[in-house]
Parts: structure tokens; C-alpha cells; sequence
């Protein structure tokens, strides 16, 4: 394995390196510009047809709807076979056992690889790093007394045991890891994702932030070209999508800008006042009569955010027809909107983002 950790640089240093990055706004225009368009008014259905790749990682493609399996503890591996069922094809989960079952949702997805509903090259499967403030101290993946390194090298030992499958000719290997939260300080948040990285393409494809600020992944992003030769770049951002962090205007911007895929939790169970509000209500109306009864508003917002540009949802619905539903009225949506909605569409996304604040 190679080791980066000798190389890392000071928290002063990193701070002169983020000055530098903005001013040069290091940025691949070719690529940036899939990402621009997304949430540019003149092609309302770009959002929506555009497939989601990471800058860092361009042949890599996620659907806008990934499963989350948080919370689901025993029922995990029935839910992630029926949601396989259902057409999902994306999956997050974390090496927490406090509020993941991992190794359940391998389950689900093996048994759906044995029975030929799936491919393992078809699923985009995600995991993540959880430090010790996030765990159960008497039910964790590592030994909390362990070195950072060895906490982060048992997490991904663990995660490819139970991510392992069949009826496949590569080793085994996780699509996307996340850094689960920022650790406590700029240094060992580098020095685990230079851990991280030195597994990066062979086990895993490409590497991510979640529960992070926008001047940690800016940071992050910085330090990383800092290195010689340079790290992996974060390929994805998972946060909060709801009013407490401002809907995350600012670091979804960053996000577009920079080619990583934001990947937005809470997107339904953190915005009641969302849901009660008027664009929402109004697209809800319109697809009346097009996707199931009791499934609008929950379409409605869904396409609203997919529309900002750049975004994968994440969806945990346990229920076998919501899964459907969601999958299916996105689907809708997006033929109208690439149809006959198109107008409305671009004026729909227009007062949206006056209530979410991004003006």
C-alpha cells in the first residue's frame, strides 16, 4: 500500500494552498460545462436526460435516485432485494452499525445477483468511513484504540467482506467510499482520505465527503492537487437538502462547478414546509392523472431538486409501491418535461429557486 501520510502538509500551508485555488479556479471546461447546463434555464430537461459522472471519475454514471438503506437494520436485506426489484440500481449504506446493516444489504443485493435480476457491473454501491464519534463504542468495525490508518484499513477490509459477490470475474470493490463526516481537524481528515486514496482505483472507484461545509471540501479539493501526484479528487458531496443548512446553496454551486455529483439526503422527511409550498403544490396538481394516486407532491419535489442540476437523490422509502412509484413518476416526469412541459418547467425551477434561495 502506498503511504502519503509523511507528505502531509500543515493546516497553515493548506490555507495558502485553498488562497491559491481560488484565485486559479483550476476548472475543465469541457467537463464543467455537462455539469453548468444542468441548472441553466435554457434546457429545462437537460437536468433530467444528462447521465451523473464525477469529474474525477467521468466513466462512472449514477442514476438520480439512490437507495438508502439507513435505519433498516434487519429488514435491510429484503428491502435492497426489492428495491432491486423495483429498478433501483444505486445503494448507500455506511460501515456503521449503529444505524447501517452493511452486510444486509450485501445480502439483498447477492441474492439478486443469484437469481439473474442483476448485475454486479449494473449497481452503483456505496459505503463510508464512520470515525468513532459516530459509532457504538461496543459494536464498531475497528478497534477505536487503533491508529487512523488502521481504523480506515479494517473499515474497507470489513466493507469489501461484505460487499463481496457472485457470478462476477473482478475482485471485488466498492464503487464510491465516503468519508462518513469531516474528522475533528484538517489534518487527519487529509490523512484518512490519503489512506482512502492509496486503495483508489484497484478496490475502490472514487472517493466522497458527507456532513461536510463548504470551506472543508474546498480545503479537501486544494490539499488533494496539492499533493505529488496529486490525490484523488472527491467525486461526491452527500449532505442535508432542507431549510437548517439553507438548502446548500453555496456548496451545490461549488459542487456543479467542480464536476461532483451532490448527493442530497432528507430530501422528503426534512421539508414539510417544502412540500406545502406552492410550486410544489403546483406541479403536484399538474401531475394529476399522470403518476400514482399519492405519489405527486413526493414526484414533484423530487424532480424539482433533480432539476437544480448535479444532484442524485437519496431515496428510503420501505414501502414496495412507493418504490415503484418514485422510480416510475420520475420517469413521467421527465418525458414531460423534455415534451410538452418544457415552458412550464423553466418557470416552475425559476420560483423554486426563489424559495429555496438560490437567486
Amino acid at each position: 500500500m502506498a503511504h502519503c501520510r509523511p507528505h502531509l502538509l500543515p493546516f497553515k500551508r493548506l490555507q495558502l494552498q485553498l488562497k491559491i485555488y481560488r484565485i486559479t479556479k483550476f476548472v475543465d471546461n469541457s467537463r464543467t460545462q455537462r455539469f453548468n447546463m444542468s441548472s441553466s434555464s435554457s434546457s429545462a430537461s437537460s437536468a433530467f436526460s444528462i447521465p451523473l459522472s464525477p469529474k474525477a471519475n467521468p466513466d462512472i454514471r449514477i442514476p438520480k435516485f439512490i437507495y438508502g438503506t439507513a435505519w433498516k437494520k434487519e429488514h435491510t436485506a429484503e428491502l435492497v432485494y426489492l428495491a432491486i426489484r423495483a429498478g433501483f440500481r444505486a445503494f448507500d449504506a455506511a460501515a456503521q452499525p449503529k444505524h447501517y446493516n452493511e452486510k444486509g444489504m450485501g445480502e439483498g443485493i447477492r441474492k439478486a445477483i443469484e437469481e439473474g435480476l442483476v448485475r454486479r457491473e449494473d449497481l452503483f454501491i456505496q459505503t463510508k468511513y464512520t470515525p468513532p464519534s459516530g459509532q457504538d463504542p461496543n459494536n464498531m468495525p475497528y478497534d477505536s484504540t487503533s491508529s487512523l490508518e488502521e481504523q480506515v484499513i479494517n473499515t474497507l477490509s470489513s466493507s469489501l467482506t461484505n460487499l463481496t459477490f457472485p457470478f462476477t470475474i473482478q475482485e471485488p470493490y466498492i464503487d464510491s467510499l465516503l468519508l462518513h463526516s469531516p474528522l475533528p481537524t484538517a489534518d487527519l481528515t487529509l490523512q484518512a482520505w490519503c489512506t482512502l486514496a492509496s486503495y483508489v482505483p484497484a478496490k475502490i472507484r472514487s472517493l466522497g465527503i458527507s456532513n461536510t461545509t463548504l470551506p472543508i471540501l474546498q480545503t479537501l479539493l486544494a490539499s488533494s492537487q496539492a499533493f505529488t501526484p496529486p490525490l484523488p479528487l472527491p467525486s461526491f458531496c452527500q449532505n442535508r437538502f432542507y431549510g437548517g443548512t439553507g438548502y446548500e446553496v453555496d456548496l451545490r454551486r461549488f459542487c456543479r462547478e467542480r464536476g461532483i455529483v451532490f448527493q442530497s439526503f432528507w430530501t422528503l422527511s426534512g421539508n414539510p414546509a417544502l412540500l406545502k409550498s406552492g410550486v410544489v403544490g403546483e406541479v403536484a396538481a399538474a401531475l394529476e392523472g399522470w403518476v400514482e394516486r399519492g405519489e405527486e407532491k413526493a414526484v414533484a419535489l423530487y424532480g424539482l431538486v433533480v432539476g437544480l442540476g448535479g444532484v442524485s437523490v437519496l431515496n428510503g422509502t420501505t414501502n414496495m409501491g412507493r418504490m415503484v412509484g418514485d422510480l416510475k413518476g420520475l420517469d413521467v416526469l421527465r418525458g414531460l418535461v423534455e415534451g410538452e412541459w418544457e415552458a412550464r418547467w423553466v418557470r416552475w425551477m425559476e420560483v423554486f429557486k426563489g424559495v429555496i434561495g438560490e437567486i
